[in-house]
This record gives structure tokens, C-alpha cells and sequence, in this order.
């Protein structure tokens, strides 16, 4: 197995990560963007994701996409084929990308916006926290991207404050000087006061 920091010749895989991605949505029944293949070959072109390749089958993906020119990275479309999973790839693969995100975007904040607990835990253990969307980039062609995600009218109605998306941050800027254990234990009392906060004010105001 290699995991690689895909480029031209890997465009070959597009329509296969494309639909691996959108059967992916189907199953789970949450939000993940749709891509259409040429997107994610300029994502490979550009040097600007990577691929995980068992001899010249194809195992997973991820890319970057920045946002606010330059000041806020995404690692998107984390994907592992339905044969590969279960085997520990997708944590390889993220940290594969979240390292090479560092390399080109060296001062840019990393953020996630995901449903999957996996994910978190992902996120968790690379130094991320949980924060609200106000955190994030309000660039508008980022939250266009979640169009296509079944969940989006809970976006709008929210006016891009809240959705079913837990939303994480990595700041290169702050040291980290808690221990593995205190982190976590820290990551998932605010993500804990983040939602309750939400969902009071929601609450308070009367919305649904």
C-alpha cells in the first residue's frame, strides 16, 4: 500500500473517487459534498491531495482546498474504498495530508466540518478543536460547497451559524502544552458546551 501526493498521472481514479465518495453519502445518510471528477483532477494537478493505491487499484483519497486566500486549509473529501476500510487506512491517509497541508500552507489554520465521530477522533488526536462556525472561514465559496450536502437547509436556516456538522480547528499558532489525556478530555467538554450553547439560544429564539 503507498499513499501518495497524487498528481496527473493519478487522474485516472477520478470517477472512481467520485463515485466511491457518493455512495459513501448514501450509506451513511449525512452530509458529504459531492465532487465531479474534473474538480478532483485539478485537486491532483495542482499538487494538492493524496492517494492511496494498493499496486494500481485504488484504496482512498483526500485533498486541500484553502480558503480566505490562503489563511484557512480544509482536508476534504476523506474517502476510503468499501474493501479498504476497517484496516486503519483512513487515519494513514489523514495524516499524510494534514502533514503536507502543513508543508504548503505552513501558517494557515486547518479546519473541519464533519458528522463522523471517526473523523473527530481523527481530528482529536492531530491537535484540532472543536469550535463554532464563527471560528471558521466565512469566505462563501466554502459554505456554497455544502450545497450539495442533504442537510443543507439546516445551514441556511441557521444563517450558517450551526448544522448537524461538528465544526474543528487547528491553529499553528498556540503551542499545545497539555498532555494527549488532558486534550481530549478538554476537546470533548467544549465540543459539549458548544452544541448545548447552540441549542439553548436556538431555543431561546424560537427557531426550529
Amino acid at each position: 500500500m503507498q499513499i501518495v501526493i497524487a498528481n496527473k498521472s493519478h487522474s485516472i481514479y477520478a470517477e472512481i473517487i467520485c463515485k466511491t465518495i457518493e455512495e459513501a453519502s448514501k450509506v451513511r445518510g449525512t452530509g458529504i459534498a459531492k465532487r465531479k471528477p474534473a474538480y478532483i483532477i485539478t485537486k491532483m494537478e495542482n499538487g494538492n491531495a493524496v492517494i492511496a493505491l494498493d499496486g494500481d487499484t485504488f484504496a482512498g483519497f483526500c485533498y486541500i482546498e484553502a480558503w480566505s486566500h490562503g489563511k484557512f486549509v480544509a482536508n476534504s473529501g476523506l474517502i476510503v474504498h468499501p474493501e479498504y476500510r476497517n484496516l486503519g487506512l483512513a487515519k494513514q491517509i489523514k495524516q499524510v495530508i494534514f502533514k503536507h497541508s502543513r508543508t504548503k500552507f505552513p501558517n494557515a489554520k486547518i479546519f473541519s466540518i464533519t458528522t463522523g465521530l471517526a473523523v473527530m477522533k481523527l481530528n482529536t488526536d492531530l491537535g484540532y478543536k472543536p469550535v463554532t462556525f464563527s471560528e471558521l472561514t466565512d469566505d462563501q465559496s466554502f459554505w456554497k460547497g455544502c450545497q450539495t450536502c442533504k442537510n443543507y437547509d439546516v445551514l441556511t436556516r441557521t444563517e450558517q451559524k450551526m448544522c448537524l456538522c461538528t465544526g474543528m480547528l487547528y491553529d499553528p499558532k498556540l503551542k499545545n502544552t497539555e498532555t494527549p489525556k488532558e486534550v481530549k478530555e478538554n476537546v470533548f467538554k467544549r465540543l459539549k458546551n458548544i452544541k448545548q450553547t447552540l441549542f439553548l439560544k436556538k431555543d431561546k429564539n424560537g427557531k426550529k
